[in-house]
Order: C-alpha cells, then sequence, then structure tokens
C-alpha cells in the first residue's frame, strides 16, 4: 500500500513546486493594474505609499480584487525587493515606474536588505477595510493579505515598536481622512497628510529585482528530490515483489 502511494507523493510534490515557482516568479498575473478612479468606497483596492522620507510624495495606486497586498505592489508600474534572508514575500524595497524613474526605496545604499530590516528603518504596513476608521497594523505580510473591495492599503517607511502602536511610522492620519481626501483633494489642508499623487498604471521603466529566491528554490530543491527518491524506492519495491 505504501509503495503504491510513493508515486503520488512524487507527483504531487512536483505539482506543488512548480505552482509556487510560477507563483512566486510572475507575482504580477494575479492582479491587474486600475485607473485610480475605478476605486472607490466600495470596489477595487487602493494602495498608498509614502515616500516622504526621501521627500516625495504619498503615492495613489488602485488594483482589482481579488488579490493580495503583494500583488498590488507588483503591478502597473509598482516593483518590490525582498530580502536575502527571507526572500521577496519580505518587502525591503519599494518603487514605482513614475517617480523617480523607478528607483526602489530605501536604495542598496541605505539598506542593503540581506538581512531582515531593524526595527527602526523597515517599510510598515497597515490596512483600512471598508468603512474602518482605524488602521490595522499588519504582522502576517502582504502576502498573506487579501484585501476586500473598497479597501486601503498603507506603507510608511520608518520605526515602529513590536506591536505597531508607537514609533515614526505609525501613521499620523486615519482612514477616514484618507477617503476624505481622496473625494476632493481641496480637503488636505490641515489634515497632516502628505501631498497625494495619483499612480496610474505605467510600464516598467527598469527591471525590478525582487530579492532573493534561494530560501524558496533550496526548499522545493529538498521537495522534488524527495519526491524523487519516493519514486525510485516504489519502483525497485515494485520489482521485488515480482
Amino acid at each position: 500500500m505504501i509503495a503504491r502511494k510513493l508515486p503520488w507523493l512524487a507527483t504531487a510534490s512536483a505539482v506543488v513546486v512548480t505552482t509556487w515557482l510560477v507563483l512566486l516568479a510572475s507575482p504580477a498575473a494575479f492582479a491587474a493594474a486600475r485607473s485610480v478612479s475605478d476605486c472607490t468606497a466600495s470596489s477595487g483596492a487602493t494602495v498608498l505609499v509614502d515616500f516622504s522620507h526621501w521627500g516625495g510624495p504619498l503615492l495613489r495606486g488602485c488594483g482589482s480584487t481579488p488579490t493580495t497586498g503583494y500583488a498590488l505592489l507588483n503591478q502597473g508600474g509598482w516593483s518590490t525587493s525582498g530580502t536575502v534572508h527571507d526572500g521577496p514575500g519580505f518587502i525591503c524595497r519599494i518603487g514605482y515606474a513614475g517617480f523617480r524613474h523607478g528607483t526602489q526605496y530605501p536604495t542598496p545604499a541605505q539598506q542593503a536588505c540581506v538581512n531582515t530590516p531593524p526595527a527602526s528603518a523597515y517599510w510598515t504596513y497597515w490596512q483600512a477595510g471598508p468603512g474602518q476608521r482605524t488602521w490595522s497594523y499588519s504582522q502576517v505580510g502582504a502576502m498573506s493579505y487579501q484585501p476586500p473591495p473598497g479597501s486601503i492599503s498603507l506603507w510608511i517607511f520608518g520605526a515602529t515598536n513590536v506591536a505597531g502602536a508607537a514609533g515614526s511610522a505609525v501613521p499620523e492620519f486615519s482612514p477616514a481622512q484618507v477617503r476624505l481626501l481622496l473625494a476632493d483633494a481641496t480637503t488636505a489642508a490641515g489634515t497632516g497628510i502628505p501631498p497625494v499623487v495619483n499612480a496610474p498604471p505605467v510600464s516598467m521603466s527598469q527591471p525590478a529585482d525582487r530579492g532573493s529566491y534561494e530560501p524558496t528554490v533550496i526548499t522545493a530543491a529538498i521537495v522534488v528530490a524527495l519526491g524523487v527518491l519516493a519514486a525510485g524506492g516504489a519502483r525497485r519495491r515494485r520489482r521485488v515483489a515480482r
């Protein structure tokens, strides 16, 4: 009975590995960039990236749903880089092709993105579902979050404590203020919100460095090797049985 199951295990392992490699290699395939006007209080997924740490604006993009927070930042001209230690899923750098020729921040000179960034200088991730008036600090990562229609995702570079309750990267404005601003740009005065600039879908001006795939590739290689060994063992058992 075990021998009969082992070939299936090998095939299933190969399928799982192939699926994961496709998902990681083509994140943009699972998110369709949309005009910023398509994101409303009930449709689309708004993403805001605050580049004020580098003297830039608060960029506003829009993506289709269902999607993930990671896919929103890898479509329509957006790009990210991960770390060597954690892979592409841990977003260490963010760039947009329509802002400073697609330069990803922090730059390699500012942060190597080899190990996990320190709590004093990293991209914090915040979410607000439809109608929510406060931000939720994400501790699970952008690949695990699926923003619902009408939601707002916010990225701010800086520092936080472990709980995301204090630090320079804690938002000084609420989702409600953002929604008012997106509906009427004249309401920005006195809200503390950085200048908002629309980031419509554009073509990439430079290839994106998505970070190291080494951890994923090593894992995939191990699974494939185990599957091949299992299949070989099953064939040997069948020959012995004969």
